[in-house]
């Protein structure tokens, strides 16, 4: 497992955050100015109320502090890199959802230690928080999540044509990467993935389902209109699995901590699926 949790996830996650990277522009960046309600609504949303949502659940579940802490890291993980295929299914926003995407994913290794730490602090042992160095936590982030994002970028601007043939094939490679993290993370804790699954599997969901309303109905009083809605609540439905997995091995060495990860990342694409084919339906 040393090798799987060590090399072959690290350059997973890099890999995917490159393929992201790939379908960004300087464009992506900058429209949060042009467009500074719909993404304040959506990052606020993502960024504060989900966290904020997991610690009153985990809170009031009974759950042990392991998976109080992996519910925690899912939660504070940015939008899934699908969230922008899921929303242009929905018909909604994409432009937007590709700007929240893009931005939360570079500003999560800031918002990620913060929140990891402050929620090892009130749920887990506050002496494990000792042997968590933030500055190290956000170096292997900035390395791992950001270096890749901006190489996508920079080899889009400089490599165009060789890109637009690509970016295809490195999403397809990204999903099938993402597959494998997912069964690797579930198949390292197979002798407990039962009682890890029931105690984590209802939470998860009703953190991915409660936060898809919540996003739903704060977008349809603060956003613009209901293209804008629709994006924001997949979006904030839709969390990097990968990342948090990535996020629960390097500091936790996973167990328990990443079962959370792995149950929403099974979980939020069949209620975003649904979602989305609800709103189709309606149109």
């Amino acid at each position: 497992m040393g090798i799987i949790t060590d090399i072959f996830l690290p350059l997973a996650l890099a890999f995917i955050m490159f393929a992201l990277g790939l379908g960004l522009t300087g464009s992506d960046f900058f429209r949060v100015l042009k467009q500074p309600r719909d993404f304040f609504v959506g990052a606020f949303s993502q960024i504060i109320l989900l966290p904020l949502i997991a610690f009153i659940l985990v809170k009031l579940w009974p759950i042990a502090p392991e998976l109080a802490i992996g519910v925690m890291i899912i939660a504070a993980a940015p939008g899934g890199v699908t969230s922008n295929i899921l929303t242009s299914f929905a018909r909604g926003d994409v432009a937007l959802s590709i700007s929240l995407t893009a931005v939360i994913s570079l500003v999560c290794i800031f918002t990620i230690p913060f929140i990891v730490l402050t929620s090892v602090g009130l749920l887990g042992d506050p002496q494990m928080l000792s042997n968590i160095s933030l500055v190290s936590m956000s170096r292997d982030m900035f390395l791992i999540v950001t270096v890749p994002v901006l190489l996508g970028i920079i080899f889009r601007k400089y490599l165009y044509s060789i890109t637009l043939k690509f970016e295809p094939v490195a999403k397809k490679i990204s999903t099938i990467l993402f597959v494998l993290v997912l069964i690797g993370a579930i198949a390292a804790e197979r002798e407990n993935v039962v009682p890890y699954f029931a105690q984590a599997g209802l939470i998860t969901l009703m953190l991915n389902l409660i936060m898809m309303v919540v996003a739903y109905y704060v977008a349809q009083s603060f956003a613009t209109g209901p293209d804008q809605k629709k994006c924001i609540t997949i979006e904030c439905g839709l969390q990097n699995g990968t990342l948090a997995i990535f996020v629960a091995t390097s500091i936790f060495g996973g167990g328990a901590y990443v079962i959370p990860a792995a149950t929403y990342s099974l979980i939020m694409f069949v209620t975003s699926l649904i979602f989305v084919y609800q709103v189709k339906k309606n149109i």
